[in-house]
């Protein structure tokens, strides 16, 4: 029988290995560490005594992708946010607070000041039309306006979080593809879902479950050290300790980070910049009237997010935090999470954790580089939030183009 060889088991090899399980197909997963996941995962952490993840990530309910995912695996019910897409606000500096409530339908809440960004004007929110019709991919500067309200309030916290870099250096072709499949969508693809048990318990091992549940060999600590390739196709896997022959009929899914994928594949064009992102989290008696997701401006932190017993933060393009003591860190991180959410005292139970190599940098010629996920080679087909999926290295980007690889091997 075909049997199709996934190595990596992200969310992007996660994904494909769910939808080519439900096509019938023989599947077997390879892992090169002991813990499924790759950057989406939960670990017992020590410091703080809890289980965090090991980065926030956002999941809005227009994500079609990853609500797929987690709906093949069963655990949709964990993603949980508001009934409507309302967005908490504070200026740092100012103390000002506001609510973004974006409605459902056409996006009629720019009329409504109520509604909108305080002190921006309609016109602010006409002018963004001339990101999602830019022709080619330029510097999102080169595209639109990087000033005003709307500029310094929206924009900028929403594609710095969205793209992890400096949004006036991003891609617009990305940040269109953000503004195009959130805003424009309306308040019903806007919604923000949290795993408010944690990314690990409600995307990774249900999944694990799942494919385990349906016989999928799912091979931990076996680590890929070589593709061997025979004409048009990968004849073996070399795994240092044993080798997999490949039957004619076989099909490989690359899911691995840009580095190992390049490591493995000659000749393959990919991203080379990488941006980093930091995230902190406190273990506190969180207050009763926290919101689950608290977006900040004018601060070092950009998204504090709450969860039962803890505060977590996320800041990205923090390549500028990185070699910054981590308990300076922590300590600069938490007069900001204290003065915003209430919670007085002193520093309570900290973890930093930095992630170097995050995200490939969303820049108009590192998205230039980004491979298709069909190869040279006939039963070879990639896939990564790094590939080109049209969306920045997101959860969605993810999933995404895990199941347009499974797509592939389907229809080849």
């Amino acid at each position: 029988a075909r049997t199709v060889h996934i190595v990596g088991a992200g969310v992007a090899g996660l994904a494909a290995a769910v939808k080519l399980v439900q096509a019938q197909m023989k599947v077997v997963v390879h892992e090169a560490t002991a813990y499924p996941g790759g950057r989406c995962r939960s670990y017992f952490d020590r410091a703080i005594g809890m289980t965090i993840d090991n980065g926030n990530h956002l999941v809005l309910s227009g994500n079609h992708s990853v609500l797929g995912f987690a709906d093949a695996i069963g655990s949709a019910a964990g993603l949980v946010g508001p009934d409507h897409a309302d967005f908490q606000f504070a200026d740092r500096e100012s103390g000002e607070r506001w609510t973004l409530r974006i409605n459902d339908g056409l996006p009629w809440w720019i009329l409504d000041r109520s509604r909108r960004v305080p002190k921006t004007r309609l016109r602010e929110y006409l002018r963004l039309a001339r990101l999602v019709l830019t022709k080619d991919d330029v510097p999102v500067a080169t595209a639109i306006e990087c000033s005003g309200p709307l500029y310094q309030r929206l924009v900028h916290p929403l594609l710095l979080a969205a793209l992890n870099i400096e949004p006036r250096e991003g891609s617009a072709a990305l940040a269109a593809a953000v503004v195009r499949e959130t805003l424009m969508k309306g308040g019903k693809a806007c919604r923000p879902l949290i795993a408010r048990d944690g990314l690990g318990p409600v995307l990774i091992e249900p999944a694990i479950r799942h494919l385990r549940e349906r016989e999928v060999d799912v091979r931990l600590e076996h680590e890929l050290r070589e593709l061997r390739f025979t004409g048009e196709n990968v004849a073996e896997l070399d795994f240092g300790g044993d080798t997999v022959v490949l039957g004619q009929d076989d099909v490989v899914v690359l899911a691995v980070p840009t580095h190992a994928a390049v490591a493995l594949v000659p000749g393959l064009s990919a991203p080379q910049g990488y941006r980093a992102i930091a995230n902190a989290h406190f273990k506190v008696e969180v207050p009763a009237n926290t919101p689950p997701i608290l977006g900040v401006i004018n601060a070092t932190t950009e998204w504090i997010f709450a969860f039962p017993g803890r505060l977590s933060v996320t800041i990205s393009n923090a390549d500028r935090l990185m070699d910054v003591p981590r308990a300076m860190l922590a300590q600069s991180i938490w007069q900001d999470v204290s003065r915003l959410s209430g919670v007085a005292g002193d520093m309570p139970p900290w973890q930093i954790v930095r992630e170097r190599r995050a995200t490939f940098a969303a820049t108009p010629g590192e998205n230039a580089k980004r491979p298709p996920p069909r190869t040279k080679w006939c039963n070879l087909v990639l896939a990564g939030d790094w590939t080109a999926t049209g969306l920045p290295a997101t959860l969605e980007g993810a999933a995404r183009s895990g199941h347009r690889a499974a797509d592939l091997v389907l229809s080849g």
